[in-house]
């Protein structure tokens, strides 16, 4: 007889409410770190408040991976009611999150972790996929197989509108940052899903923001072969509504998705990315 399935994701997956209840995922979340206090993604802290403070003290946020002991704490109580459980992961080349769910998983059993070698909903693309299958009844370690399968077929990049927080948390350097400001550049940050999940600048794009997003969204759509139509998502850190219309818009000219989703990123990935930063995250076939 198989065992009942579990299903489970970092905090980083960015579902939002309506889809984290439709497929049933847990989440464990990442940790904030913002001055000299600990907080809890997506529960005792939002992006709101972390751009507050870097604004007005100039105070960088920080974050830190789930540890071990943490994950055993968490599958433990499934585990010894007689489930599987399905975990997906952020990246394994942003966090050391999913090393560390692997050790967990080892010591008890019953758990199989998911490199979803993206982030965002990137990676939620995937936690649906294991929610499909599970509705479908299959087994933990043949959902595992399968959408480790997938990880390369789901895209995520980013538009960020500045590169003030990717240099305050060390991922640019001033020069870059200084240059692309005064050359009005708003760089695409994408995931590379074909290899580790690691994140490199794309297409450097020039103008008001409104007229980036058309072109990004344009250009992400246009250029990818062979789109799955049935779900895409419009991930942001925190934009208008009438940005989020207008690319919701585009993509509606460009093709026939099943399904827009629009969701908020959580403040682990807020904290790199800065407001205004929006991505359009999709699978292909």
């Amino acid at each position: 007889m198989e065992r009942k399935i579990i299903l489970s994701a970092d905090s980083t997956c960015d579902l939002g409410d309506m889809l984290k209840e439709k497929y049933k995922v847990n989440y464990y979340p990442y940790h904030i770190i913002l001055g000299e206090q600990q907080y809890t993604d997506g529960v005792d802290i939002t992006p709101e408040d972390l751009y507050a403070a870097y604004r007005q003290k100039k105070i960088l946020p920080k974050t830190a991976a789930i540890g071990v002991g943490e994950y055993l704490a968490y599958f433990k109580k499934w585990v010894e009611q007689g489930y599987d459980v399905i975990h997906l992961n952020l990246g394994s080349a942003l966090s050391a999150a999913y090393q560390n769910c692997c050790i967990a998983a080892k010591e008890l059993g019953h758990v199989y972790p998911i490199d979803s070698s993206n982030l965002s909903t990137g990676t939620g693309l995937l936690v649906m996929e294991a929610g499909e299958r599970i509705s479908q009844g299959m087994s933990a370690q043949q959902i595992q197989e399968e959408v480790t399968q997938l990880v390369p077929y789901s895209h995520a990049s980013f538009i960020l509108d500045t590169l003030e927080f990717m240099h305050a948390g060390g991922r640019c350097s001033m020069v870059t940052a200084l240059g692309a400001n005064l050359l009005h550049l708003k760089p695409c940050i994408e995931v590379d899903n074909q290899r580790n999940g690691s994140m490199g600048v794309g297409k450097k794009y020039r103008g008001p923001l409104d007229k980036v997003l058309v072109q990004y969204t344009k250009d992400k759509l246009k250029n990818t072969p062979a789109l799955k139509k049935n779900h895409i998502f419009i991930t942001h850190s925190g934009i208008s509504q009438e940005r989020i219309d207008l690319v919701k818009k585009t993509i509606q000219e460009i093709s026939d998705f099943e399904n827009i989703y629009v969701t908020r990123a959580s403040c682990t990935i807020s904290c790199h990315c800065g407001p205004n930063t929006l991505g359009v995250l999709f699978m292909t076939e």
